[in-house]
């Protein structure tokens, strides 16, 4: 399992993964699931990914390949716009998916992914889309203009408090972070390190930075997370058997 989320937002995109991969629970590992491209100075493009590991790094080395070939039909070099690139990354995920099929329907395994295309293409306006295992796509919208893929129910209530109060890009880091601890603390198939991006309307540069598992902005974040969680428990009213009824 994994956990990613691309908040579009007033000034810009933030976008946080985790690493940890799982093939049961005596086979845990880390791998990026964040992956920044910057083809040409145009564009700068951010691809978050759950699902099949294996189906997503073919993906990835696919994507390169076309980089790498100027005769390639298609590429994040060429696309005119962000949907295009999400359109191009699911057939490549389509494509890759439909190739191993037939072994993995043999042992009963998923080789299916899912896909965050975050960035901005030349002067439109930055944009997250969500790729679906059949190719075709979702972006975020201005009702709800964040979106998850992964281990998305834990997470899910913070970034809705978030985009309600029309946060700074900055502030909403804090909020993806906790996003992700909430996340993390309710299922061990997500964890740290963690790989967070911000990137800036007009700008064409991900700040990008790894959060690793002993980092102590980590421990503080975590730390102030949950004193306040327990000063809300604090404040919630008793129960009062004057206002329920008894069965």
């Amino acid at each position: 399992m994994t956990y990613c989320l691309a908040m579009r937002l007033r000034d810009g995109l933030v976008m946080l993964s985790d690493t940890r991969t799982n093939a049961g629970v005596d086979n845990v590992s880390n791998y990026r699931k964040l992956f920044v491209f910057h083809p040409t100075a145009d564009r700068t493009i951010v691809l978050q990914s759950a699902g099949n590991l294996a189906t997503t790094q073919e993906v990835l080395d696919r994507i390169d390949r076309d980089l790498d070939d100027p005769a390639a039909p298609e590429s994040l070099a060429t696309v005119e716009h962000l949907f295009e690139a999400a359109l191009y990354v699911g057939r490549l995920s389509v494509e890759v998916a439909q190739r191993h099929r037939g072994a993995l329907d043999a042992i009963g395994a998923d080789g299916t992914s899912t896909f965050l295309v975050s960035g901005q293409v030349a002067d439109h306006a930055p944009d997250a889309l969500l790729v679906y295992p059949a190719g075709n796509y979702i972006r975020a919208s201005d009702d709800r203009p964040f979106l998850q893929i992964g281990e998305t129910k834990y997470g899910k209530f913070l970034l809705e408090l978030a985009t309600e109060a029309d946060v700074t890009l900055d502030e909403a880091a804090k909020v993806a972070l906790s996003s992700m601890i909430s996340t993390a603390r309710a299922n061990l198939s997500v964890g740290p390190p963690y790989d967070l991006g911000i990137y800036r309307n007009g700008s064409h540069v991900v700040e990008h930075s790894r959060i690793a598992t002993d980092s102590s902005f980590l421990a503080t974040l975590e730390g102030v997370w949950l004193k306040h969680l327990r000063l809300g428990l604090d404040e919630l009213p008793m129960v009062d058997p004057a206002e329920t009824s008894l069965l």
